[in-house]
């Protein structure tokens, strides 16, 4: 191809784009022109476009606010920002709309929304599955199964419903924009997830609690309520919530005639129905946290340790406590607002909350002594019968396959299988010693979580 012949297919390209763009601009304008049809009268400004949005009927003597639009041109803008439009006192629309907030998005920002969201999504992802597996073998071995790790199991089932739905929801951001009763039904749902995490995070904090600075066991306490606790305290939190921000109306929406809120929703104050749970749990499992350390590290001292080592142990069970208390959100609920330093905390963020799942499947199951024993208990059972089995097909085909050997064997399989009880012990997964308690009649043991 010569250099005319790329000349003429680039400015081809370029009415292709030209038009691309007014159809673009047409489709907008048709549909704020259906949207003022639609619209009934009113004493105010009218619906209008000025090429670039469409503005919502607005009363007299007020400012109209819209989101900056996202593309214009083919360039991309930060649509965090806001544009305005006054409207006259006489019902008119002020012939100049205020753009001036609406800011270009630089090449480095353009890619910054974008790798947040991966993250979140490899993050969630990755955690559901090991989830599954951690759940999946908490339910398989009855030999693990007790109060704690029923606990255990519930905070895990919580993660994997949150982390599923955000996937979901996220996998169907555009046919949601058209479903609304659909959208709303979904949001409350992801939310209603999203706080039966706190909410089992805060019935863990309140097991060891009772466990280790109560001094008696947690087993007190029924697993029903827990169970109530969990999850049936944030239903109504996030009943009322959703209730009143479905009938709580913007200003467009009531122009529109709507009876429900737009969705997805818009931050609003009523959010504090929802937050104020989640942050009053954070509150109390980081006060339930400095108590169970203090108690570890009195118990700690007074034993003959070698100071270095009641350090190590100190820290490896708070290292394990933060993620199954959710001390995790605190340590990343404010952060800076601009610049390099807020793309570095936005990733850094998107790690940390994503891999919230993984890490306590790491540390409750995978890592558990425990959970590791019995696995490895069964892995050997099975491994030895298998073994046995395909000795004794082979050895009954043999024609000196005697009376006496088969006597030997059957002895040897009868000595080596017995019923193995539970090995899950009555005692917290705070950390990894071993703690005397002067006021109880024997010693509380701490489960060695991480070997």
């Amino acid at each position: 191809m010569d250099q005319g012949e790329s000349e003429v297919v680039y400015a081809r390209h370029e009415d292709i784009v030209r038009i691309l763009n007014r159809l673009n601009e047409t489709q907008a304008e048709l549909a704020c022109e259906l949207k003022k049809t639609l619209s009934p009268p009113s004493n105010g400004c009218a619906v209008d476009f000025d090429t670039v949005l469409c503005w919502p009927q607005t009363a007299p003597n007020s400012l109209a606010v819209l989101p900056c639009f996202d593309q214009l041109n083919g360039i991309k803008y930060d649509t965090r920002e806001n544009a305005t439009r006054l409207c006259f006192a006489n019902g008119t629309w002020d012939q100049y709309s205020n753009y001036t907030s609406c800011k270009e998005l630089s090449p480095l920002e353009v890619p910054e929304v974008e790798l947040t969201t991966t993250i979140y999504f490899i993050g969630y992802t990755v955690s559901l599955v090991a989830l599954l597996f951690a759940v999946y073998i908490f339910w398989k071995f009855k030999d693990l199964r007790c109060l704690r790790n029923t606990i255990h199991m519930n905070l895990m089932c919580s993660y994997i419903l949150a982390d599923f739905m955000w996937i979901f929801v996220y996998s169907l951001q555009v046919p949601l924009q058209t479903n609304k009763a659909f959208c709303i039904f979904l949001i409350i749902l992801l939310h209603y997830f999203h706080l039966t995490n706190f909410f089992w995070m805060f019935v863990e904090g309140l097991y060891l609690y009772i466990l280790v600075v109560k001094t008696f066991t947690g087993e007190n306490i029924k697993p029903r309520i827990y169970a109530v606790i969990g999850w049936g305290g944030p239903i109504l939190f996030v009943l009322v919530w959703g209730i009143a921000k479905s009938f709580t109306l913007p200003l467009e929406d009531q122009q529109a005639g709507e009876m429900f809120r737009s969705c997805p929703w818009t931050p609003h104050p009523f959010d504090w129905i929802y937050q104020g749970p989640a942050i009053a749990v954070l509150i109390i499992n980081v006060i339930f946290l400095c108590i169970i350390m203090w108690v570890l590290i009195t118990k700690l001292r007074s034993a003959n340790n070698v100071e270095t080592q009641q350090y190590r142990k100190a820290a490896k069970a708070l290292l394990v406590l933060i993620p199954l208390l959710g001390v995790t959100y605190i340590l990343v609920i404010v952060g800076p607002t601009e610049g390099i330093s807020r793309r570095i905390y936005d990733s850094i963020r998107a790690i940390l909350l994503s891999t919230q799942g993984f890490t306590v499947a790491l540390f409750y199951c995978f890592l558990n002594a425990e959970v590791k024993n019995t696995v490895r208990h069964h892995y050997n059972s099975w491994h030895t019968r298998r073994t046995l089995g395909s000795r004794r097909t082979r050895y009954s085909s043999s024609k000196d396959w005697s009376s006496q050997a088969r006597d030997s064997m059957r002895l040897y399989q009868t000595n080596s299988y017995r019923k193995r009880g539970s090995t899950c012990s009555t005692g917290t997964t705070t950390t990894v010693v071993v703690v005397p308690f002067p006021k109880l009649s024997q010693q509380t043991k701490f489960s060695n979580d991480v070997g």
